[in-house]
């Protein structure tokens, strides 16, 4: 009995840490200075990237995944990130686990999140890359790939 006892305390100060570690993310949510995330389908966001000759920068993420939550709230709302994602790419971020995110995990054979991709205007794959980048981390990713 003091062996169950100890494995349920255990369990409950685990879950309280990971509820005040671990806060809720609103991914659908932009912050005004980081990155503005395209809020249409894919297939406008495609068409958007053609008219503006822009590649897409498409974020797959997961709304349980630590990294993704760390990402929205520390390298995407970071200004300068913002500022040189907004000007030079068609930015979209979708749950990988959702809808049109969960399509685009299967066309693009994605099996981890987070999961960034370089997408030209006809859907084809131009770079990918995986797991956290700081503000720094991402503008050098992103830099190798304008125009």
């Amino acid at each position: 009995m003091k062996k169950i006892t100890y494995f349920a305390l255990i369990a409950i100060t685990a879950l309280v840490v990971y509820a005040f570690t671990n806060p809720k993310v609103d991914f659908k949510a932009d912050t005004k200075e980081g990155i503005q995330f395209h809020k249409g389908t894919w297939e406008e966001a495609l068409q958007l990237a053609k008219k503006e000759n822009k590649l897409i920068f498409l974020d797959i993420y997961a709304t349980w995944c630590g990294h993704c939550k760390k990402l929205k709230t520390k390298t995407f709302s970071n200004e300068k990130v913002g500022n040189f994602y907004n000007q030079n790419f068609i930015n979209v971020a979708l749950d990988g686990e959702k809808g049109e995110g969960a399509d685009l995990m299967k066309k693009y054979n994605l099996n981890s999140f987070p999961s960034f991709l370089f997408i030209d205007n006809t859907g084809k794959v131009i770079a990918e890359s995986k797991g956290y980048q700081n503000a720094e981390e991402l503008i050098k990713f992103g830099k190798k790939y304008t125009k």
